[in-house]
C-alpha cells in the first residue's frame, strides 16, 4: 500500500499535499501538450479546465453555466476572464494569477440575448490577447463554448479548432498531488458508506440515505456532493440511474453510486448491500458481479490495454440487453479526476477496436453490473484504481469482497435467521403432507 492518506488540514510538522506544485505541475502538462500541437492558443469554458490551467474555483453553482473562461497563450502564461467580483479576489489572493485575472462575463447560457453583444465582446477579448502575441492568425483550440461566441470568434478572422483533445490528453496522467487528492476523496466516501451500512434498516427511503451520505461528506470537508445514486428493490434492474423515495423493505438489494469533489478531485463508487437477509438469486449475481471486476483488476498494470480489460466483460447480449451501445456503462471503466468521466475510457463499445495502452499515474474506476435470475433485482460494484509503476493499487476500501447484509438483526426461538434466505420459504414437508390430507378429507383436489 503505497499510497498515504492525510488530514485536511495543511500543518508544519509534515509533507503533505503541495499545492504549489500541483499548480506547477498541471499547468506544465497543457503547456507541454500545447506547443506540441499545430494551436496558437487554448480558449478554456469547461470549468474542470479552468481549474486545471488556472487553479482557481468560485463554487460548483457555477460548474454547469459557462461563465468562466481561460486563455493559454503558446510560450505564456495564461489569461482568466472571470465572474464579477471573483476577478478581484483572484487578484488579491491568487499571486500566481494576478493582473491576468480579469471580469469578463459571456452570455450564461443563452441568459444574455444576443442584443447584448456579449459574444461579440468575448471575441474582442480573446483576439487583442493573440494579436499581442502574433497569434491571431493560428488556430484556436476551444474545449467547449457556445455557438454565438463561436461565430463571433468566426467574424473575427479567428480559425477555431477541437482543443478538448490536448486537454483531455493532459489531464489523463494524474501527477503525484492530484494522486493523493483522489485517495482522500475516497477515504471520505469510506466514512460515508460505513454510516450508511449502519443506518440502512426497513422503513428508511432512498432519499434519507442521500441526506445521510451528503452530510457525513460536507463534515469531512467535500466542496461538492454531486451525487449519491441510490437504487433499491425493483428498481435495480434495469438500472434508472437516479435516487427516488422508495422505502427500504426486508431482502431488498439497493447499491449507490457516491460522486463528490474534494480539492475538486471526484470519486464514482459504487457499493451493493441487502437488507436483513439475501436471496440465493441475489448472492449469485453477486459473485458473477465482483467475478467480472476482479477479473478486470487483475489485469491492470503497465503495458496492459483497455481493449484487454473490456475483453474480460460480458457482451451486452449475455444479460439482456441488444448491444453494447444501449448496456453501456454498466460494465465499464472510465478516468477520474478533476471530472467524473476523464481518459481512459474502458468498454466493449470501443474498446475493443480502439485500444489505448494503460499508463503509471492513471486513475479510473472500474464497475459492474449483474441482473439476478429472478428477474428485479441485481448487483452493482465498483472499485477505483491507481496504475502504478509495478502493477495498480486499489484505493476505495469499504468492504466488498463479498455481498453485505444491512440491519440483520431478526431472531426466531431457534436463533438468528439465516441472512440467505428467500423471502418466501419453501413449503416444509409438513405443510406438503397437511396440504395432501386436507385435499383428501373434504374431497377437492390439489395439483
Amino acid at each position: 500500500m503505497g499510497l498515504k492518506t492525510y488530514g485536511t488540514m495543511a500543518v508544519d510538522w509534515e509533507n503533505r499535499v503541495d499545492f504549489d506544485r500541483l499548480r506547477r505541475e498541471r499547468l506544465a502538462r497543457a503547456r507541454a501538450l500545447l506547443q506540441k500541437s499545430e494551436m496558437g492558443a487554448l480558449l478554456c469554458f469547461d470549468m474542470n479546465n479552468v481549474r486545471y490551467i488556472t487553479a482557481t474555483h468560485i463554487g460548483t453553482w457555477a460548474q454547469d453555466k459557462n461563465s468562466r473562461f481561460t486563455l493559454l497563450p503558446q510560450n505564456d502564461e495564461p489569461i482568466l476572464w472571470d465572474f464579477g467580483s471573483a476577478a478581484k479576489h483572484h487578484q488579491l489572493n491568487c499571486p500566481w494569477l494576478g493582473e491576468r485575472s480579469r471580469a469578463g462575463i459571456p452570455l450564461l447560457r443563452g441568459a444574455m440575448s444576443p442584443e447584448m453583444g456579449r459574444a461579440e465582446n468575448v471575441a474582442r477579448k480573446i483576439k487583442v490577447e493573440l494579436e499581442k502575441r502574433k497569434l491571431q492568425h493560428e488556430p484556436l483550440g476551444v474545449d467547449i463554448i457556445e455557438p454565438p461566441i463561436l461565430f463571433a470568434l468566426q467574424k473575427e478572422g479567428i480559425k477555431v479548432v477541437d482543443g478538448q483533445q490536448i486537454m483531455s490528453d493532459a489531464r489523463v496522467i494524474k501527477t503525484q498531488d492530484e494522486i493523493t487528492l483522489l485517495n482522500m476523496s475516497a477515504m471520505m466516501v469510506d466514512a460515508a458508506y460505513d454510516e450508511l451500512y449502519r443506518a440502512m434498516k426497513p422503513g428508511m427511503s432512498e432519499n434519507q440515505a442521500v441526506g445521510l451520505v451528503s452530510k457525513v461528506l460536507y463534515d469531512l470537508g467535500s466542496e461538492y456532493v454531486e451525487a449519491v445514486n441510490a437504487i433499491s428493490g425493483e428498481r435495480c434492474n434495469p438500472h434508472p440511474h437516479v435516487f427516488s423515495d422508495r422505502v427500504l423493505r426486508p431482502g431488498d438489494p439497493v447499491y449507490y453510486d457516491i460522486l463528490h469533489s474534494y480539492m475538486g478531485y471526484r470519486t464514482c463508487y459504487y457499493r451493493c448491500f441487502t437488507i436483513g437477509y439475501a436471496s440465493h438469486a441475489m448472492v449469485e449475481a453477486y459473485k458473477r458481479c465482483r467475478d467480472y471486476l476482479d477479473a478486470a483488476i487483475e489485469l491492470i498494470r503497465p503495458g496492459r490495454t483497455t481493449a484487454q480489460v473490456a475483453s474480460v466483460w460480458p457482451r451486452a447480449q449475455e444479460f439482456g440487453f441488444p448491444d453494447e451501445e444501449a448496456a453501456f456503462a454498466l460494465q465499464f471503466g472510465h478516468g477520474v479526476g478533476l471530472a467524473i468521466w476523464e481518459k481512459p475510457v474502458i468498454s466493449r463499445l470501443v474498446s475493443l477496436e480502439h485500444a489505448h495502452e494503460l499508463k503509471p499515474g492513471m486513475v479510473f474506476a472500474l464497475e459492474t453490473f449483474w441482473p439476478s435470475t429472478d428477474g428485479w433485482s441485481a448487483a452493482r460494484i465498483e472499485e477505483e484504481i491507481v496504475v502504478t509503476e509495478t502493477g495498480h493499487e486499489v484505493i476505495t476500501r469499504f468492504p466488498a469482497e463479498e455481498l453485505l447484509v444491512a440491519g440483520a438483526h431478526y431472531h426466531t426461538v431457534n436463533g438468528p435467521l439465516p441472512t440467505t434466505r428467500e423471502s418466501e420459504a419453501a413449503p416444509s414437508q409438513r405443510v406438503l403432507e397437511m396440504v395432501e390430507a386436507g385435499a383428501k378429507t373434504e374431497g377437492v383436489g390439489v395439483r
